[in-house]
């Protein structure tokens, strides 16, 4: 019991402090996509699989007793995740908006609700619980296989660009919070998924200290817009939550879009010199 055991009343605090600002993090983005009134090359998926793991896991947590801080958290990750694809949904084109919703209604709706349908029905009693926790499990491990896209990216670039350490060192905390909440409570279902979300941290963590220091990643090597987009960092509570991090432009394309710039404007003077009443009224940002 979370509220009778003071260490794990504690950890379960922290890891909500520290997951709901992690649940927080893509606020930025949908700013980004409301302003713009475009989805842009942002994907979907790393919100819908959020929801569906949180509203697995919220759902497992209502199963137990005393766990009112695991349900907090998810009931709040499905709250704000709902809330992203909803936005979404309304500033995407209607090709994707289609196919989101589509995927929304197999997972979300007719997959989640199988599994509920299952359990129920098929097995009751404390059986229930550990067969939906170990189903909880296997859903956060798959998913686990997130992280290691964006640790091939960094040792192929050689650029921790695309990795950003504040949100690797809270995902990683988050995970050390969440395995000694389920430590504590003796919940092998709540701790086990959070000691490969630790390690993958850590390893995070380690290639951005081998890797900081080294030059930006070459043209050949950059991968493009859409690839970076779609990278997704995962932590583990008692759920999961994935985000994809927002490319920046990087610093040697900075220089090589300053570049064409003044190319640009060379061109420009050679036009005015030909035409001299021919004036450029737009310039290259």
């Amino acid at each position: 019991m979370s509220i009778h055991n003071p260490m794990a009343f504690t950890f379960g605090i922290l890891g909500n402090i520290i997951s709901f600002m992690v649940f927080l993090a893509p606020v930025p983005t949908f700013i980004r996509i409301v302003k713009k009134k475009s989805t842009e090359d942002f994907q979907s998926l790393p919100y819908l699989v959020a929801l569906f793991s949180s509203m697995l896991w919220l759902y497992y947590a209502l199963l137990q007793k005393d766990t009112i801080l695991l349900v907090t958290i998810n009931a709040f990750g499905c709250v704000i995740e709902t809330a992203y694809i909803s936005i979404y949904i309304v500033y995407a084109t209607r090709e994707i908006r289609v196919s989101t919703t589509k995927l929304l209604i197999s997972v979300n709706v007719g997959l989640l609700s199988l599994i509920l349908l299952l359990t129920h029905f098929l097995v009751d009693g404390p059986v229930r619980v550990q067969v939906l926790g170990w189903v909880c499990v296997v859903v956060s491990v798959c998913v686990f296989a997130a992280p290691l896209n964006i640790l091939k990216q960094v040792v192929r670039t050689k650029s921790v660009e695309f990795m950003p350490f504040t949100l690797s060192f809270f995902l990683t905390l988050s995970a050390v919070m969440w395995f000694a909440y389920g430590l504590f409570l003796k919940d092998l279902c709540v701790a086990l998924p959070n000691v490969l979300g630790f390690i993958l941290g850590l390893l995070q963590m380690l290639l951005y200290g081998i890797y900081r220091n080294a030059q930006k990643v070459n043209e050949k090597s950059k991968p493009s817009a859409d690839s970076l987009r779609s990278i997704v960092i995962l932590s583990a509570l008692g759920g999961s939550e994935i985000y994809p991090v927002d490319a920046e432009p990087d610093v040697k394309g900075g220089v090589e879009e300053h570049g064409q710039t003044e190319e640009s404007k060379e061109d420009e003077k050679n036009m005015e010199a030909s035409h001299d009443k021919l004036q450029s009224n737009e310039c290259a940002v």
